[in-house]
């Protein structure tokens, strides 16, 4: 109900700045960070095989971070630089082999089920997840992209002494600020629209439920966050397109990603 609140009173972020998916080309990282304001980049990666009603790693670029960072400046006191319309500027597009990349203490990839990761890119991100570096990965359904990440992301973390664990209930990591039950299952609005929001498992039976899983380091620390059988980001994105799809996926949505956030930050 209090993120419900918050963001009826703060309106719908989505709205304000009228994007649509994939119409801007991607913002990298500068060698200088304009402040000292939270950071948000997503990983630019190469598209190996398709998945539907995926577009590889611009799924849901960029207004997903840009609307999340606005509603983490409104529901926290974590100081997020905006441009003069009010618009998050600290948000940025980074390739594994860009030196940018240590500069980014959190980072997100969508359609992860499509990504390929060539040796140098898999030494790069084990060796900026192992600095201190941070990975959610989001918006991949089915066991087939399950299997393709599971694959790519053992190049850089081996499972025999990086294991993928799914995330125990009384886990802190969903209590850091709001309490909830787990990942929510969120479907992007094309699917919800064109089924009358009656379900929203994408595939059917193959993915109903949905996954919430994590790796850590060796001392315990959680390193990467995997959202399977969800679209966590498009309840962020599409939040100002339709009223009934806000109520329906936002505020879990918006709680679920500012926990793990700030998780992220003070772990």
């Amino acid at each position: 109900m209090l993120v419900v609140a918050v963001l009826l009173a703060a309106g719908y972020a989505g709205a304000q700045w009228g994007f649509r998916e994939g119409s801007l080309p991607p913002r990298f990282a500068p060698k200088d960070l304009p402040d000292r304001g939270f950071v948000f980049c997503r990983i630019m990666y190469q598209r190996v095989r398709f998945e539907p009603m995926g577009i590889g790693w611009a799924t849901d670029y960029p207004y997903a971070e840009i609307n999340l960072m606005t509603r983490l400046s409104e529901l926290t006191k974590t100081y997020v630089g905006k441009d003069d319309r009010g618009v998050p500027t600290n948000h940025w597009v980074v390739r594994l082999t860009d030196e940018a990349l240590f500069r980014c203490p959190l980072t997100m990839a969508s359609d992860v089920g499509t990504i390929g990761l060539t040796e140098e890119e898999a030494e790069r991100l084990r060796d900026y997840l192992l600095k201190g570096g941070f990975l959610w990965v989001d918006d991949f359904w089915g066991e087939a992209a399950w299997e393709q990440w599971r694959t790519e992301i053992g190049k850089a973390l081996p499972p025999s002494e990086y294991p993928i664990v799914d995330v125990a209930p009384d886990d802190p990591i969903l209590k850091s600020l709001f309490v909830i039950a787990g990942v929510p299952q969120i479907t992007n609005i094309q699917f919800w629209r064109r089924v009358g929001g009656t379900t929203t498992s994408e595939r059917g039976a193959e993915t109903a439920v949905p996954h919430f899983r994590v790796i850590r380091d060796t001392r315990g620390r959680v390193i990467v966050v995997m959202t399977h059988n969800t679209d966590v980001a498009d309840s962020w994105e599409r939040e100002g397109e339709d009223p009934a799809f806000f109520y329906q996926f936002s505020p879990n949505g918006y709680a679920f990603g500012i926990n793990v956030l700030l998780h992220a930050m003070t772990h």
